[in-house]
């Protein structure tokens, strides 16, 4: 069995605003009833929180929890637990109608981080993020550029991003060319 290896190998592109590859980090597509007890009751044991909001992620280094959409979760955990949180998932849920599946090896998980690191995302993504819409714990799925993207915020100058690993590469390099043009001054 070969080792898993991150997409970008620990890149990062520093700045006013640092754009540096996650690392590897276990995601899980989780897909059921977002009201049933047992779903929630396994995403607060695996994550330490609660089943979010629409458009709301919650998260503490590796773990947490983000809405997809009306019956999906991307479940967070080190990438060394992505197995044993399957099985969990597993026990927990036994008996309901569910989907759990571990997407860790074809996700990549970027960071931008710095003064203007929403200037750095919005610039890339069709997405409403002035301060008065867009806060610590929103979510999106959408694009940057020509990819598709979610992203979040995990405090008022960091943003998690996840894309595809096939393309891990291209929005690392978009976002690092985001951030080396610099503020637009627009928040």
């Amino acid at each position: 069995m070969s080792n898993a290896v991150s997409t970008l190998q620990g890149k990062v592109a520093n700045g006013e605003v640092t754009v540096s590859e996650g690392g590897l980090r276990g995601m899980i597509t989780f897909r059921g009833d977002l009201a049933n007890a047992k779903l929630k009751s396994v995403c607060k044991s695996l994550t330490g929180f609660a089943v979010p909001e629409r458009g709301k992620a919650s998260s503490n280094g590796d773990k947490g929890v983000a809405w997809m959409s009306p019956d999906e979760l991307l479940i967070l955990v080190p990438h060394a637990e992505t197995k044993a949180a399957i099985e969990a998932i597993a026990k927990a849920m036994n008996g309901q109608h569910y989907l759990a599946e571990n997407v860790s090896d074809a996700r990549t998980h970027l960071k931008v981080e710095g003064r203007y690191a929403r200037e750095v995302v919005a610039k890339l993504a069709p997405a409403d993020l002035h301060p008065d819409s867009f806060h610590v714990g929103d979510f999106r799925r959408t694009r940057l550029g020509q990819i598709a993207a979610a992203f979040w915020m995990t405090d008022d100058q960091t943003f998690e991003v996840i894309c595809f690993r096939s393309v891990g590469g291209y929005a690392f390099d978009l976002l690092a060319a985001s951030a080396k043009a610099g503020p637009v001054g627009h928040f």
